[in-house]
């Protein structure tokens, strides 16, 4: 067939491949493209419409896996007769599909450094866990959790965060994801949640999933906005004291006592405290968790092991007030623990053993390696780009003095083979801001990756280093 002759928006905030794919489609169900039409190659079409082989890629295979085009091995890509795709007539939004992209620079903030893991450590645990001797292993166990591991994350909480609890307050499950519901059914079904915007985009959608009214409030660079908090109808809230997600932003000593007196100030209210990193603290000594200066029981205490140990291990853990212990007790008699007991065992070794302890030393001294390395890679790009919320955590964020928009930033950076993420995805009010933020994290890259990453961001958001860098 003939070159296709589309109409491209480069400047456009919709992506170029989504440009392309609905274009092809429309092409297809208009009849313009005629059934068993074989479609120019990726390479072809990138060269004539002077974009990239990737966004082609990535529009043939949204249009093939919604079967408006086949591929044909060693053939090409052909359209596909529209009168066989029934659903075209039916009004429906537009299905979203994943992107499966292989990234050169993966800045996602949920990664960790793989490479330091200390494998042969774990393996030999493993295997002492894994005997005849214990054979008691093989019993489901206590609903809560392995009594072993309960009493170490008691110790451990208390030397690392100040948090004062016993075994039996702590309840074991896989993930914050199945924790949160387990206490959402626990408290008054009427009670209304607040949480933090931007904040945990899961967080969001566990409250509407099970039915519980929730509204977001405001953060700033002192953490949750409690005056904002305090005028709201809000009974409960879920907070991220010491490192705020996505933002980076601490709470202030000043907010703490307030959000503590908030808490007070009515009989059914609660905090939700995550403290989902709070082990990497670089500028100063870990702050201490809220929980530590909760003296009526107001404080519910949530953490996990995914940025200490590794996110695929699927342990978290939860601290109630002793005013709800009774009632979970009551509420899940029957419930046994969703984490494998052989998980729990090696972690309680790996704890008691003082290997943990010791990981997490060395994992602080390497983050903080990788922090200083992108924090001197994006200085050179100062003040175009200014880096927020480096104290602590494996993720910065950036605000962009460009022309460009969030969403066409993200985009360019995707068009490199780097992923970032924009602070607007996890706005659920979508308010604007003035200059773009983006969410840098380092965990998962070396320092000669995250440097040469930044530099190929830079490049794509056409962003150069400063004068007094360059002449360096």
């Amino acid at each position: 067939m003939d070159m296709l002759m589309f109409q491209l928006k480069k400047s456009s905030a919709t992506p170029i491949y989504k440009q392309l794919y609905t274009e092809i489609k429309q092409a297809i169900i208009s009849g313009k493209i005629s059934v068993e039409t074989k479609l120019p190659s990726k390479r072809k079409l990138a060269e004539f419409l002077d974009i990239s082989q990737t966004t082609v890629e990535l529009a043939y295979g949204q249009l093939v896996a919604e079967g408006f085009i086949e591929s044909r091995p060693r053939k090409g890509y052909y359209a596909q007769a529209v009168e066989e795709l029934a659903y075209l007539d039916l009004p429906q939004e537009e299905p979203v599909i994943p992107e499966k992209i292989d990234y050169q620079f993966d800045f996602n903030p949920a990664q960790i450094d793989t490479p330091s893991f200390p494998f042969s450590t774990w393996r030999k645990l493993a295997k002492e866990v894994i005997d005849e001797s214990n054979g008691e292993f093989l019993l489901a166990g206590h609903p809560q959790g392995d009594d072993m591991l309960r009493q170490e994350i008691a110790r451990y909480l208390f030397q690392s965060r100040g948090v004062v609890c016993q075994a039996n307050q702590i309840i074991i499950g896989s993930g914050t994801e199945q924790l949160m519901p387990l206490l959402i059914r626990l408290l008054n079904k009427n009670l209304i949640f607040g949480f933090e915007n931007p904040g945990y985009a899961l967080t969001h959608s566990i409250f509407s999933h099970h039915d519980r009214q929730s509204l977001p409030i405001p953060i700033d660079e002192e953490g949750i906005n409690v005056g904002e908090l305090e005028a709201s109808p809000v009974d409960v809230a879920y907070v991220t004291p010491s490192h705020q997600f996505p933002t980076g932003s601490v709470l202030s000593a000043t907010r703490r006592a307030q959000l503590l007196n908030w808490a007070t100030a009515k009989s059914d209210r609660y905090i939700i405290e995550d403290d989902y990193d709070s082990e990497f603290r670089y500028t100063s000594r870990p702050i201490p968790a809220l929980q530590s200066m909760d003296l009526s029981g107001r404080v519910i205490y949530i953490s996990t092991f995914s940025k200490s140990l590794m996110p695929s291990l699927r342990i978290a853990y939860m601290v109630l007030p002793k005013t709800l212990l009774l009632e979970y007790n009551k509420t899940f008699l029957h419930y046994s623990s969703s984490v494998p007991r052989l998980d729990q065992q090696i972690v309680a070794q790996f704890m008691k053993e003082g290997h943990f302890s010791r990981h997490l030393n060395r994992m602080r001294k390497l983050y903080k390696k990788k922090l200083e390395c992108l924090t001197a890679a994006l200085a050179l790009f100062s003040p175009a780009v200014k880096i927020s919320g480096e104290q602590a955590g494996m993720h910065v964020v950036l605000t962009v003095q460009t022309p460009f928009s969030e969403k066409q930033l993200i985009e360019r950076a995707k068009m490199t083979g780097i992923r970032v993420f924009g602070l607007h995805s996890y706005d659920v009010e979508k308010s604007e801001s003035p200059s773009p933020r983006i969410v840098i994290g380092f965990g998962g890259l070396s320092e000669q990756q995250i440097e040469e990453g930044i530099h190929k961001l830079m490049a794509s958001w056409e962003i150069s280093k400063t004068k007094s860098s360059s002449s360096d």
